[in-house]
């Protein structure tokens, strides 16, 4: 087996006056994390001592370095990227975190697109303070697709736990402009990906996929809307016809409230809430949030910055570190698979009308 280099996943710290230090700070007290990785915070050590002081926190060594080529296997590292002057008011959405808040990932990205890094884990930002020149995309998601993705490339929202997968063919978008966004094409687009993925960076061999309806009930035949005889079932048709296993339309409510999801090895919803809301609510602390189909590996958790119980020492690191372990595992999926197929054996091809010569292997070379 090959030997693989200590895997460095960048770190941001999303908004500082969320919980976003706090999940940070307990899931790297452990030291066993250092045995899986090398972490690289993307933020302020005075901002972590603030909130390890505030909070309580157990102290543990935190090495300051310049950039992300400094960091030492065995250590935690974290890059200054904040100024000293830069104001911390836990609870509040400011300006001034959301400039703090794109900084880091500003940093982190150019560093996991230079390699500096091997994987990014993002802590949670708020989607309105962000919002600049450099920054005009309604979440993470869209940002990474426009910095780290191309022509060919386009990112597939998949949330996951060891229980289930949900993806999603729309992400942050108002729910009056979701059928005008679903088409087939976009829908067969979606599958492949999520099917490459489940592939790649699962390492399942043959996965299943569910797709679920655009309205309740399937449509009732047409009666509650003609989406899916008219755009999902053709595009699931077209995906079959190449091969990928998927199945559906299926009314979310039924998939999910009798317990078919566990029959699949992962589910499309056809927008954020749809797949959202029941994957929480089975997921509960250990949901992780994948950006697929770039060639970049990035999670993050599963919720949001937390405001109203920023400070108090209550937040769950659960899915922080779930976060952590996933990018980490999707890393050396995506490493393995590279090495298997490092070597393709070349076809052979038989040209009709000639003379090809082709061996008996159950003839004896020496029998006459």
């Amino acid at each position: 087996m090959k030997d693989y280099k200590k895997i460095r996943v960048g770190i941001t710290h999303g908004d500082i006056n969320g919980i976003g230090y706090e999940v940070i700070l307990k899931a790297l007290e452990d030291s066993r994390m250092l045995e899986l990785c090398t972490p690289i915070i993307y933020g302020s050590a005075k901002i972590a001592a603030y909130y390890r002081k505030q909070l309580g926190l157990p102290q543990f060594q935190m090495c300051q370095i310049a950039k992300a080529a400094d960091a030492r296997d065995n250590a935690c590292s974290i890059i200054n990227v904040v100024g000293e002057d830069t104001i911390v008011e836990p609870g509040k959405s400011t300006p001034l975190a959301g400039k703090a808040a794109f900084t880091a990932l500003e940093q982190a990205v150019e560093d996991l697109r230079n390699g500096s890094i091997d994987a990014l884990v993002t802590a949670p930002i708020n989607k309105d303070n962000i919002q600049s020149e450099n920054f005009k995309f309604p979440g993470h998601t869209e940002y990474l697709e426009d910095s780290l993705g191309d022509d060919d490339q386009k990112a597939l929202m998949i949330l996951c736990n060891e229980n289930v997968r949900v993806a999603l063919v729309t992400t942050h978008l108002p729910i009056a402009e979701i059928p005008s966004a679903i088409t087939k094409e976009g829908i067969v687009e979606k599958i492949y990906a999520f099917n490459h993925s489940l592939k790649n960076d699962f390492g399942i061999n043959a996965p299943r996929i569910a797709v679920l309806s655009l309205n309740p009930h399937a449509g009732e035949n047409g009666l509650l809307g003609k989406e899916e005889q008219e755009i999902i079932t053709p595009a699931i048709e077209e995906a079959r016809e190449n091969k990928v296993i998927c199945f559906g339309p299926y009314a979310a409510d039924g998939l999910f409230g009798s317990g078919q999801y566990s029959k699949f090895d992962g589910i499309l919803a056809m927008y954020h809430d749809q797949g959202l809301a029941p994957f929480k609510t089975l997921a509960m602390e250990s949901g992780v949030n994948f950006t697929a189909g770039l060639d970049y590996v990035r999670t993050s958790p599963d919720h949001g910055t937390g405001y109203d119980i920023a400070g108090k020492g209550v937040a769950s690191e659960a899915s922080l570190r779930e976060a952590i372990y996933y990018a980490i595992d999707i890393v050396r999926c995506r490493r393995n698979e590279a090495y298997i197929h490092r070597n393709p054996l070349r076809k052979q091809y038989f040209d009709k009308g000639k003379d090809n010569v082709v061996l008996d292997l159950t003839k004896d070379e020496h029998e006459d």
